[in-house]
């Protein structure tokens, strides 16, 4: 009695834990395939680090536009001088204990010619944009791989644990009919202790397989740049590999790829954007003709002073010269007009009055720079072939990756079917072991045996199956479907 009473509880206990665990587990939100690449998407750093680089580029394009418009400056100075010095306004030397000066100036420039750099900055500066929001592209492409790649691995492990469940209640089950049949004397003792070997190493498995699980979890969250501490757990997708056709041979696969890849647009567009350059640094090889303009004018604290007449005339009291009659010499004098030193030429009166205008062209002949301009065209050219071989270099990359997924997708395809039929087999040999071991007509080894290769089989099955569907998606991918199941 107390024997059936305790493996009651071992069974309830065991029962129990299962069910205590799922309605943990239903508490934990599901996300699903997309939900995980949006998230991805929202924290990757690559991303952010490609967006700032779309608004960097983006700010040099209009850079380059705003080149085609003229230059324009001003500036102003105010300050103090003593002693001897120039007056700015009349330019006489005065001497004076402090005097007030300040001058005013404004120029512009509008470049005429300049061998077309600006206009070929400016489609320069069109293509850098639009590569760097291929280069964006790429990443988000590059971050949902990676983001769908963890995600089938978590879906993979969840799958090996419930396979591990279902192999250690099985296993548990075949142990409590043995102990049963044990106590009655139907079987030896030899038969509980094995099966009670096995129960251990399926625990173990299990215990193994979660962890495989618990680190795919992290991994998945690593590839969203989630913290680990959050809760995530992955809904399982209701979708087959009989449900995905190999529609498409790799070369149709690869030419779709090559008109839709991001990296593969960038590369071309690069190499334009490299091409204006070199129009750049050749054009700073010829001759530049500039039109510029200047207004300035300046005050003096010192001439605000001017002699105010008030209409009248005096004799000045000092003879200019003298005139001579005869033998006399007459004293000549100077009229000089009356009136008094006032400060009226004031601030307003000077600027207007000193103002001074200019306007000419310049034209600026490149003769000898220390070789600058004609290293820099040559880097210019050499840039040029490196964008050339680097658009190749992303071709047969990617081309090579599309020969690569699908070799894998029709590999994975017949390893698929191979284990499917595997798993019938087996799945049918281990019931009628298990009918046999029942009634006593198979050993525990056997039992052991049709287990385990049924086990493996399952494990097999589910690898094939998550394999092939992440291959036919990937395929998918590079025609532009979206990653989603």
């Amino acid at each position: 009695m107390r024997t059936r009473i305790l493996l009651l509880s071992v069974l309830l206990a065991i029962s129990g834990v299962p069910a205590f665990s799922q309605q943990q587990e239903s508490a934990v939100r599901l996300w699903t395939l997309k939900e995980c690449i949006d998230y991805a998407l929202s924290h990757n750093l690559n991303v952010k680090r490609g967006e700032l680089q779309v608004e960097l580029s983006e700010v040099n394009f209009t850079q380059a536009k705003m080149n085609l418009l003229p230059s324009a400056n001003a500036s102003a100075s105010y300050g103090y001088n003593w002693g001897r010095g120039l007056d700015p306004v009349t330019n006489q030397f005065v001497s004076s204990q402090r005097n007030n000066v300040s001058s005013l100036n404004a120029n512009g420039s509008l470049t005429l010619f300049n061998g077309l750099r600006v206009q070929n900055s400016i489609k320069q500066g069109r293509h850098d944009v639009a590569a760097s929001e291929k280069d964006l592209a790429k990443a988000r492409n590059d971050a949902s791989l990676l983001v769908a790649n963890n995600f089938i691995n978590v879906v993979f492990n969840k799958e090996q644990v419930e396979n591990a469940s279902l192999q250690l209640a099985s296993s548990q089950q075949q142990l409590d009919r043995t102990r049963i049949q044990v106590d009655l004397g139907a079987l030896p003792l030899s038969e509980k202790l094995n099966l009670e070997a096995q129960v251990a190493t399926n625990e173990l498995n299990l215990v193994n397989q979660q962890n495989a699980l618990a680190l795919s979890i992290l991994q998945l969250k690593q590839a969203m740049q989630m913290q680990a501490s959050e809760e995530l757990d992955v809904e399982i997708p209701a979708l087959e590999p009989q449900d995905l056709i190999l529609d498409q041979d790799r070369d149709e696969v690869y030419g779709i790829a090559r008109e839709i890849m991001p990296e593969v647009k960038s590369s071309k567009l690069k190499i334009e954007s490299s091409y204006y350059a070199m129009k750049v640094a050749k054009g700073a090889l010829v001759p530049r003709l500039t039109l510029n303009g200047s207004l300035n004018t300046n005050y003096s604290k010192n001439s605000e002073s001017q002699f105010v007449s008030d209409g009248g005339f005096t004799l000045g009291t000092s003879p200019l010269g003298y005139a001579q009659d005869g033998a006399t010499q007459i004293p000549v004098y100077g009229i000089r007009p009356t009136g008094a030193i006032s400060d009226v030429y004031m601030f307003d009166d000077q600027v207007k009055d000193n103002l001074y205008k200019s306007v000419g062209f310049q034209l600026t002949i490149p003769i000898f720079n220390n070789y600058t301009s004609r290293a820099s065209f040559q880097r210019s050219v050499i840039s040029n072939e490196q964008a050339k071989i680097n658009a190749q270099e992303i071709d047969n990359t990617l081309r090579q990756n599309i020969e690569t997924a699908y070799n894998d997708a029709i590999a994975a395809s017949k390893s698929y079917q191979s284990a499917l039929k595997q798993v019938t087999a087996r799945d049918e040999a281990f019931r009628m072991m298990k009918q046999r071991h029942d009634i006593g007509a198979a050993n525990y080894v056997e039992y052991q045996v049709a287990e385990n290769n049924l086990f493996q089989a399952k494990s097999d099955l589910a690898r094939a199956k998550y394999n092939y569907i992440f291959r036919k998606k990937l395929l998918d991918f590079y025609q532009g479907k979206p990653l989603d199941y």
